[in-house]
């Protein structure tokens, strides 16, 4: 199966399966911890039960799936010490206090209130119980800062020097962690979480509203899911827009890649929304393309000249066709959510969000619409990246430990059947949970009588009396 690939490429699969398994735990937990922190605070607030409720039901789901992330990203760790081994020795005077730093800030942060939250309302009081939880939310953004800065510092290197033995030691720091791409990362990727989440919990919401089973619990998951669709989609637009300029002015090989830019336009470029990347012959055989867009989104400009890869050394593309497809990937679930976003905006306006099944059909559909939106977004960067592990200064090929191809294709395999095993498992068993949302305690007016009409309760006979309990 692996026998046309050589030990760098397998190495390579094997921490993208492994990253691409572990990306979306973290992704989904960032979201849902200050989803459960904005339901304990309602509830605090309003003194309104559904909220707790709610938050007693997401949060056995965030154990699971903060689980999950732990364990997928203790296996990446490793990784770097056998099959990357050269990569920890040049770079790990950087990376690994960064990633030192996350497990004493964010991991012990997240560890020591995690059990409060999940176990301790009875224990400790509402007042509290809401700061663990918090502190929860809390570390995992410190979390996502740290890992960030990590991955934005080996995209756009600041602050270090090279010493004799070829490693990369820190000079500035302050530099080293606000990396030029640093900031804009960060926000991407935590607007990516939130909007993920929100995708999640108003799947959640849709699918008991068309089943009715817990109707005003789920008109409030799917109500309070909408409303983070419809701000935070266009957010998170406008910040990857941002994040794209960044990327044009630190990595503009990427962004000729996922442009489709072969060849430099010097009096503006097109748009290329479809094609297939040819880079044999340097095309986009059967492109769709709008004349100069590119350069008006890129540069603001529609006669801007644009560099094209054909300024780059072929040795040094990244894979054209991989970063082109996964960044549309991304753009269109980002429109996606986008449409849902505004859909839900008209519907409430209208007064029908609780009624209007096609939209709930839609939130249905756009569950894993998060999830495949940070999966591509994560691909156009990292292999946008190439050929570099730390760019412009340290190729792939030159990271890898010396091992030998057979020994990580085995390697490789058993990740395969053990993380379809482990985490399909666990995946399945989230999903069960969302489908057990409990009815509500009391039913509504609209739902129909309590008990029949003109039947009133009245005092139990000796005779029933006696039967309730088998005499």
């Amino acid at each position: 199966m692996f026998e046309s690939f050589d030990a760098t490429m397998l190495a390579r699969i094997q921490f993208a399966f492994t990253v691409s398994f572990h990306i979306i735990f973290p992704a989904f937990s960032i979201g849902l911890a200050s989803y459960l922190t904005v339901l304990e605070a309602l509830w605090l607030w309003k003194k309104d039960e559904v909220y707790l409720e709610l938050f007693n039901f997401w949060k056995t789901i965030f154990a699971v799936a903060f689980g999950m992330g732990v364990v997928s990203g203790i296996v990446m760790s490793y990784q770097f010490g056998t099959n990357w081994s050269v990569f920890s020795d040049k770079a790990g005077p950087i990376i690994g206090p960064l990633m030192g730093y996350e497990v004493l800030t964010a991991f012990f942060l997240e560890a020591g209130f995690l059990g409060i939250m999940l176990f301790g309302l009875n224990r400790v009081g509402p007042r509290l119980h809401f700061l663990a939880t918090v502190m929860v939310a809390i570390g995992t953004l410190i979390s996502a800062t740290w890992i960030l800065s990590a991955n934005s510092w080996m995209q756009t290197p600041a602050g270090f020097a090279v010493n004799e033995a070829g490693q990369f030691i820190p000079v500035d720091w302050w530099a080293i962690i606000f990396n030029p791409s640093f900031p804009y990362r960060l926000v991407h990727m935590v607007l990516a979480a939130y909007l993920t989440t929100a995708f999640v919990v108003g799947t959640c919401g849709a699918w008991h509203l068309l089943r009715n089973t817990a109707p005003r619990r789920a008109r409030t998951m799917f109500s309070m899911a909408m409303w983070m669709a419809a701000i935070v989609a266009p957010i998170q637009i406008l910040a990857g827009d941002q994040h794209g300029l960044n990327t044009l002015e630190h990595q503009p090989a990427k962004v000729m890649a996922m442009e489709g830019h072969y060849h430099s336009h010097p009096d503006g470029a097109p748009l290329v929304l479809f094609g297939i990347p040819n880079s044999a012959e340097k095309r986009i055989d059967y492109a769709i393309e709008v004349p100069k867009l590119g350069s008006l989104i890129l540069k603001h400009d529609l006669d801007a000249p644009l560099a094209g890869l054909d300024t780059i050394p072929d040795e040094l593309h990244p894979p054209v066709a991989v970063v082109f497809w996964s960044f549309r990937v991304m753009v269109g679930m980002g429109l996606a959510m986008l449409g849902i976003g505004l859909w839900s905006l008209w519907c409430r306006y209208r007064g029908t969000l609780d009624s209007d099944i096609w939209l709930h059909r839609a939130a249905v559909l756009m569950g894993p619409a998060g999830f495949v939106a940070v999966l591509a977004g994560w691909i156009t960067t990292e292999v946008g990246r190439q050929p570099y592990t730390v760019y412009g200064h340290l190729l792939t090929t030159n990271s890898i430990a010396p091992i030998e191809a057979p020994a990580v294709a085995a390697s490789l395999v058993a990740f395969i059947v053990v993380y379809f095993l482990v985490f399909g498992a666990g995946t399945f068993y989230i999903l069960r949970l969302m489908a057990r949302l409990p009815r509500d305690t009391m039913p509504e007016l609209d739902e129909g009588p309590i008990r029949t009409a003109g039947v009133a309760p009245g005092p139990a006979s000796p005779k029933s009396h006696g039967a309730h309990h088998g005499l």
